[in-house]
């Protein structure tokens, strides 16, 4: 009588068959819908979007119908055509002076403050030098000072130079940012690796060359960055030129169109029935810059705002 051996694969397997099926592990769900979140989301974009929207209504009305019509919406008569023209006409075409001046200062400032808080930030970043930490210290604790602390002494030394009444006292201010300085530091850090610097010196180049031709093309995205936030805040700064300028046609939108404001109010010279109807409507007209580069450059403003936040 013979009998047949099971193979050993084959009574491991049979065995294996044998067993319960495990159970398959399914990955967390980030698909979920929170009603708190939802409702917390929705009010925070009417909070954001309301003024923009009431802005967009009120420059298509009269002065008369912004006081006699519903605030979140249409007049009867919208003339949103016939109100820039007015605003581009009013004292001898004054607002396309205030309009140009802020695009000078806007984007002087803003591409010199991001220059030199690159340059900044990228020898915080990877140089070690005598006084590096104080230093660093030193341009964290200046994050914490409000510019309007700072304008009063910055009008007095600027006084002294005679540069009051001039461009220089809105473009020199700005060029000054500490956050900015904070933030390409910690860009640096890890954008631009220390590899690639090594390998530049050993070619022959020098520090300047390997600045402008290696680091400031890895420093992109948070050099776009720095420079949308000096940005707006040039574009949107009113104390500083309020306090440095004297000359309306050195103006920028902001100081230009709160004296319109100050006409329309007190009935002064120059006032129409229309002034504050062409304030509101030069209100509008003025974001509509930042909104375009904001959505131009959106992309590289994400991407430097998430440098630094995950290490490798």
């Amino acid at each position: 009588m013979t009998t047949t051996a099971v193979p050993p694969a084959t009574a491991s397997s049979s065995s294996k068959s044998r067993k319960p099926a495990t159970r398959v592990r399914r990955a967390p769900s980030y698909g979920r819908r929170s009603t708190p979140l939802t409702i917390a989301m929705l009010a925070a974009l009417a909070y954001f979007l309301l003024p923009l929207f009431w802005l967009l209504i009120a420059s298509t009305k009269s002065t008369q119908d912004l006081f006699n019509s519903f605030g979140l919406w249409f007049s009867d008569a919208p003339q949103l055509l016939a109100n820039i023209r007015s605003t581009f006409t009013q004292d001898d075409g004054v607002f396309v002076r205030w309009l140009l001046n802020t695009v000078m200062y806007a984007v002087v400032s803003s591409l010199g403050a991001a220059l030199l808080a690159a340059a900044a930030g990228y020898g915080f970043a990877k140089f070690r030098f005598r006084g590096d930490r104080a230093g660093f210290n030193l341009v964290l604790g200046a994050v914490m000072v409000p510019t309007t602390a700072l304008a009063i002494p910055t009008y007095l030394l600027f006084a002294e130079a005679g540069l009051v009444n001039t461009p220089w006292a809105i473009i020199l201010p700005s060029l000054v940012n500490p956050f900015g300085l904070y933030l390409m530091r910690v860009y640096a850090q890890d954008a631009v690796p220390d590899s690639i610097l090594e390998a530049a010196r050993i070619d022959g180049a020098g520090e300047a060359r390997i600045f402008f031709t290696i680091a400031l093309r890895l420093l992109a995205p948070g050099l776009v960055t720095v420079l949308l936030f000096t940005l707006v805040a040039t574009w949107n700064n009113y104390f500083l030129p309020l306090i440095m300028l004297n000359d309306p046609d050195l103006y920028p939108i902001t100081v230009g169109l709160s004296s319109w404001a100050a006409q329309a109010q007190n009935g002064g010279a120059g006032s129409s029935s229309d002034m504050l109807s062409l304030v509101v409507t030069g209100s509008l007209i003025s974001i509509l810059p930042l909104v375009a580069a904001f959505l131009l450059l959106q992309r590289y403003w994400q991407s430097g705002l998430a440098a630094g936040g995950v290490k490798q």
